[in-house]
């Protein structure tokens, strides 16, 4: 277990009006496609984690978020086979344009408490009883 890889990766829980929130599914040829999961990504060279997310969420919706709507809600740690994965998740409700698949992927807006309808992986599955916490 010492010689995993420690991967960072931030993710965000984009909740609607109607307190919706959005999940993505991986497009076929990505590794663990067909899950379906927050958005987000990794985090590029000397980038903080909101940069990246911030980032992450133009490339792969087409949405412009600015920092100070991006509260971090809670995290995961999982160890997958060949790395171990922490990943923040935060939490935003206000952006700027439409929310569009810019990568193949299909996108939901899911009420929190149906989010378990939905397989996700593994390290994603701790992160919805937080949010049926706070949305339901």
């Amino acid at each position: 277990m010492a010689d995993l890889k420690l991967t960072l990766v931030v993710a965000c829980a984009l909740v609607d009006a109607d307190k919706r929130v959005l999940i993505a599914q991986r497009p076929e040829g990505k590794t663990l496609a067909g899950l379906w999961e927050f958005p987000g990504g990794k985090l590029e060279h000397g980038e903080r984690p909101e940069q990246s997310l911030i980032r992450e969420l133009h490339e792969e919706l087409g949405i412009t978020v600015a920092e100070p709507c991006l509260a971090p809600l809670t995290f995961a740690s999982y160890g997958y086979e060949t790395f171990h994965l922490l990943m923040p998740l935060y939490i935003c409700r206000r952006w700027e344009g439409m929310v569009t698949p810019r990568e193949g992927q299909n996108l939901a807006w899911v009420r929190a408490n149906k989010l378990r309808d939905y397989p996700m992986p593994p390290a994603d599955i701790p992160l919805i009883p937080h949010l049926i916490d706070l949305l339901m």
